[in-house]
């Protein structure tokens, strides 16, 4: 048997790459952008959405704006998920069409810092203002919770 010179051996790899290449997979299909997902909902319907009295009535995303983030209550389930604020907007394009009988609006709430600090304070003004341009940019309403 001969050594295989350079130039087969050359061939016997580009024809490998091609070989490999040709069966590599398909990307997978990219998933939606959140904000695309969002503008599928319909606008407020304002026959529909009145504000509850009490709001625990209320049926559409409830988000409160912590020092550790986000929190999006799943009241159904009696829960609450915390998020970084930039991750809000892929949470709510998440939830199912159900989750926004009201359109596209969210209540949004403030927690009452722990020990009330200074530092607590501007975290919380921060994770709101980024959570509030956010949605404001993908065109979601908000409703602010007042502080009780």
């Amino acid at each position: 048997m001969s050594t295989p010179t350079p130039r087969t051996i050359i061939v016997f790899l580009l024809l490998a790459f091609a070989l490999v290449s040709c069966k590599s997979t398909p990307p997978p299909a990219a998933k939606p952008a959140a904000a695309a997902v969002l503008q599928a909902i319909p606008a407020v319907d304002s026959t529909r959405y009145q504000l509850p009295r009490d709001l625990n009535d209320w049926k559409n995303p409830y988000l409160v704006v912590r020092t550790d983030g986000v929190g999006l209550l799943d009241l159904p389930n009696n829960q609450i998920h915390i998020f970084d604020p930039d991750e809000i907007p892929d949470a709510l394009a998440k939830l199912p069409p159900e989750a926004w009988p009201y359109g596209r609006i969210v209540a949004i709430a403030e927690a009452a810092p722990n020990n009330d600090s200074e530092d607590e304070r501007t975290v919380i003004r921060k994770n709101r203002a980024i959570v509030a341009g956010t949605l404001q940019s993908m065109q979601v309403l908000i409703h602010w919770v007042p502080k009780t």
